[in-house]
């Protein structure tokens, strides 16, 4: 499912340019995908779009205490969690992203490439594409980055070369 989805990031610029499912599902076919894995991979956009559906457009003007502007997401503030809030993972989630995703997680936020609301529609994607193990890595690069495609706000660019490089071909000196 992940190939497709990344195949989906890569030739459609942005969630709303993307065609209808019925159209999605054959041409996804036509590149040669498995029918169980664009299957997947449809429902799961389904989701997607559904849970990032007040979000689109919804980047604002750059404030320097929060996150950068490319990520900033307007929320209700009622709603909005506190500065000094913690969020505790289930342990669901803990199974589903093992200690390597977490720790990346943890890293987009503490960075302010992931705010709180974007966090938890990548979480609730992690649970929906639950392959009964931990996800790799790249997997979850995916996940972040088909949330931030589907929710219109562009990454910055030190972000988008976090999110697009492979570490697996890096060579250590």
């Amino acid at each position: 499912m992940f190939d497709v989805l990344a195949f989906v990031y890569e030739n459609y610029g942005c969630g709303d340019a993307c065609p209808h499912p019925g159209q999605m599902e054959r041409r996804l076919s036509a590149q040669g995908f498995d029918a169980g894995e664009i299957h997947d991979a449809l429902h799961w956009l389904d989701g997607l779009r559904f849970a990032t559906q007040g979000l689109q457009g919804a980047a604002g003007a750059p404030d320097p205490d929060d996150a950068p502007a490319a990520c900033q997401v307007h929320e209700r503030t009622d709603l909005a969690p506190s500065p000094h809030a913690l969020r505790v993972y289930l342990p669901r989630e803990q199974a589903l992203l093992g200690a390597h995703g977490l720790g990346y997680l943890c890293f987009l936020e503490s960075t302010g490439l992931l705010p709180a609301r974007l966090r938890e529609i990548v979480l609730d994607r992690v649970v929906a594409a639950d392959a009964g193990e931990p996800l790799r890595l790249q997997e979850l690069k995916i996940v972040v980055l088909m949330v931030h495609w589907s929710s219109g706000i562009e990454p910055d660019a030190l972000m988008l070369d976090e999110l697009c490089d492979d570490a697996s071909d890096r060579i250590a000196h």
